[in-house]
């Protein structure tokens, strides 16, 4: 009977251990895919304990937000007051109302019971492209685009990794076999995403003098999505700002009685 439990054990330990080895080789072309993804480092006005957002960015990047990704991706965390509150784009509220009046709201019900459109307030949440999820993946050929309110945040690295993504686009060397309807990025896990390349030099017009190329219009559009995943960033700075003053303050007080205590002590 032992020879039996002994024999049953050990068939369960080769058994375990051939599934180790099985996960191990499937896990092993994932890591490699993601120690091959180019992460390009940028310098963010936004990054470190005094960052705070570039205005004049933000309100580039909710341009190309608007010119290009809203037609995929909606920002349901969103409101188009924020878009003229304190520690955003801070543009002007009427010019918040006439964004938010550009797009049509369904509400309702009405005297009758029935759903109406009307232009959008700044009390509406940004609206999305589709109405739900099956209708954007028919639109996009199966695939899903995520929502980009909290994008930034939603991957270590975010802001970083966003940047890297819309400008790695690339032509496929020769020895990848591209599937039907993916593109090349050296940033994306894998190197095939289904997202046309969305950006192109010159597509969008720049009021302020801004060269109007990939790279400003990506890094304009990843500083907006780090906003809109962290409104309060620059306030969180001042808190903890003063809270190290108030803490090396208090520190400095204790140190002086402690110094009073001992002598007295002493003598």
């Amino acid at each position: 009977m032992d020879s039996l439990d002994t024999l049953a054990r050990w068939r369960t330990a080769q058994i375990a251990g051939v599934l180790v080895i099985a996960l191990l080789a499937l896990a092993a072309p994932l890591r490699a895919a993601e120690d091959d993804q180019i992460i390009r480092k940028e310098a963010w006005s936004f990054t470190g304990p005094f960052g705070i957002y570039d205005r004049a960015q933000l309100q580039r990047g909710f341009l190309v937000y608007q010119e290009v990704c809203a037609s995929c991706h909606g920002m349901h965390y969103l409101h188009y007051r924020n878009l003229s509150e304190a520690g955003g784009p801070e543009f002007p509220e009427a010019a918040a109302k006439v964004v938010a009046a550009s797009v049509e709201v369904e509400d309702g019900p009405d005297d009758q019971g029935e759903m109406y459109m009307r232009p959008g307030r700044l009390s509406d949440a940004f609206v999305s492209p589709f109405q739900n999820d099956q209708e954007a993946r028919v639109a996009n050929n199966g695939a899903l685009p995520p929502d980009l309110s909290l994008m930034a945040k939603a991957r270590p690295d975010g802001v970083n990794y966003l940047y890297s993504m819309l400008t790695g686009y690339a032509d496929a060397p020769a020895d990848v076999s591209m599937a039907e309807g993916m593109y090349y990025n050296t940033a994306f896990a894998g190197h095939q995403i289904a997202m046309p390349p969305p950006l192109f030099d010159d597509s969008i017009e720049y009021t302020d003098g801004t060269p109007p190329t990939i790279d400003n219009y990506a890094k304009d559009v990843t500083a907006f999505m780090m906003w809109a995943a962290e409104p309060k960033l620059e306030e969180r700075h001042r808190v903890g700002f003063r809270v190290m003053i108030y803490l090396i303050i208090v520190a400095g007080l204790l140190y002086v009685a402690k110094r009073r205590v001992w002598s007295r002590g002493a003598h």
